[in-house]
């Protein structure tokens, strides 16, 4: 638990953070290869099914991935509103989620199943960063079908994957993945989705250390929004360098498990994305960092293994 930047005092606010997350595909051909006697804790993911409630018209509630990312964009370029931009139409009722419980409870099913692979992914980041975050809180990750109501708000997937610092909790739509491998062409696979789960987890222990308080979201090439996402990036590399030793996977992961999440970094940095939403790069617009940012920060935390080498305030980026 030492070593870890910002400690100071754990002071947190339920204010809306707009931190977009890093977003990738579906789960593909290479294999994460759990631990078949891992037992897992099903009752930190929670499935929802589906919601709707619509977008407040104030524009979106919290931000995600490269479609939520091309929104906020063209909002900022062209004077737009977010909300209209990514739709807030009312749609069908929450349905029933499947019961994880029964579903996911050893490594095995998470080698077989898309769900229980999350069940999976969140014990493991979660078993690490509880032996690093003094008096660290678990957060749970909501899986849910088109759109969501949170304590930040109503989201829909067009955000992307997001953290919500009011209520604690990673939200996660399966089927955003499969819209960015086939609209934004990253590779995907299994450790591309990692990724991202453990960048949105990387926010929450930002959140218990104080330091989205203590820094604030200002936009910019050099702002602290873009700080944070990056530091995010690098606490994602620090869990991939260590998972192997929560006990939830046989081996640690590979080159080509690497490879995918530095090809989901690199395909939603700001100055790709822009590029490709308003064919020009704006810097002041930046909130999460250039494609080569990100893939630098993910590989500072994945080949030291260590969260002091994960301070992106104290210096350049």
């Amino acid at each position: 638990m030492n070593g870890l930047p910002f400690l100071g005092q754990n002071a947190r606010s339920d204010n809306i953070y707009r931190y977009r997350a890093i977003s990738a595909p579906t789960m593909g051909a290479s294999k994460m290869d759990f631990d078949d006697d891992a037992r897992l804790d099903a009752s930190q993911v929670e499935d929802v099914g589906g919601r709707r409630g619509g977008m407040p018209r104030g524009g979106i509630a919290i931000g995600g991935g490269a479609a939520g990312i091309i929104a906020l964009i063209l909002a900022l370029i062209f004077g737009l509103n977010p909300g209209d931009i990514t739709g807030g139409a009312d749609q069908p009722a929450l349905q029933p989620g499947s019961d994880l419980a029964q579903q996911c409870r050893t490594g095995a099913d998470a080698d077989q199943s898309e769900k229980c692979r999350v069940v999976g992914v969140v014990n493991s980041i979660q078993n690490y960063w509880e032996g690093k975050v003094p008096d660290y809180t678990p957060a749970n990750t909501v899986l849910f079908s088109g759109a969501v109501r949170t304590a930040c708000g109503a989201a829909d997937s067009s955000v992307g994957p997001f953290y919500c610092p009011a209520d604690q909790k990673v939200y996660l739509d399966l089927g955003f993945f499969n819209d960015l491998r086939t609209r934004f062409g990253a590779e995907g696979g299994p450790f591309a989705q990692a990724y991202v789960i453990a960048h949105e987890y990387g926010h929450h222990v930002q959140d218990l250390l104080g330091t989205m308080e203590r820094f604030g979201q200002g936009a910019g090439a050099e702002g602290a929004s873009v700080r944070l996402e990056l530091q995010a990036d690098c606490y994602a590399g620090i869990w991939a360098r260590n998972a192997v030793s929560t006990g939830f996977y046989a081996k640690p992961f590979t080159d080509a498990d690497i490879r995918e999440a530095l090809d989901a970094a690199s395909a939603v940095g700001d100055d790709r994305i822009q590029e490709q939403a308003t064919g020009r790069i704006d810097r002041d617009a930046f909130t999460h960092g250039t494609s080569a940012q990100r893939t630098k920060w993910f590989k500072n935390g994945y080949q030291s293994g260590d969260p002091a080498r994960c301070d992106t305030f104290s210096g350049g980026i």
